[in-house]
């Protein structure tokens, strides 16, 4: 039930209904039954989704945490921040269409992964460098050869015929 700002009463009628701006949002005029005082209630659906993390503590999931960890690892690249916004609601999106209830943050890091390395192989080595905390050199060597092995390859193999150019000079 929806009560009255005005004179408490629990009763209304609806009025008016209109999508909000906001996306999962709808906006009703409603009338009071009793004083007959009419206001505005902004009715949002309630999907929320525990996140398990790393010390199995859990946190409600919050879209723009994900935002700023993608513009942190997105700052430098052809990836403007719109199209950063975009991926984090598509993410969002597909988070709440799975209907889950908890997801744990290493699945929420693959799905991120998963996304940038289709999009950018320099964001999706700085977001795995943060995610998944290298520990050496070799580490990351390994992140950069599964983000794009094809190139990794390619560019070896330049460094190597480069190496051998020099060295018989």
């Amino acid at each position: 039930m929806m009560r009255c700002p005005f004179c408490n009463c629990e009763e209304s009628k609806v009025t008016d209904s209109r999508y909000a701006a906001e996306p999962n949002a709808i906006r009703r005029r409603r009338e009071c039954l009793k004083c007959l005082r009419r206001f505005t209630t902004f009715e949002t659906i309630d999907l929320t989704i525990q996140v398990q993390k790393r010390d199995g503590t859990f946190e409600d999931y919050q879209q723009e945490k994900l935002i700023r960890g993608l513009d942190a690892a997105c700052r430098h690249t052809h990836m403007s921040h719109d199209r950063v916004r975009a991926l984090a609601y598509k993410i969002t999106a597909d988070l709440m269409e799975s209907q889950r209830r908890e997801i744990t943050t290493t699945e929420i890091g693959e799905i991120v992964m998963s996304h940038l390395q289709a999009m950018d192989t320099v964001a999706y080595i700085r977001f795995a460098c943060v995610y998944r905390r290298f520990k050496d050199v070799g580490e990351l060597m390994d992140a950069i050869q599964q983000a794009n092995p094809e190139e990794s390859r390619d560019e070896a193999l330049k460094e190597r015929d480069n190496y051998h150019a020099i060295k018989e000079e």
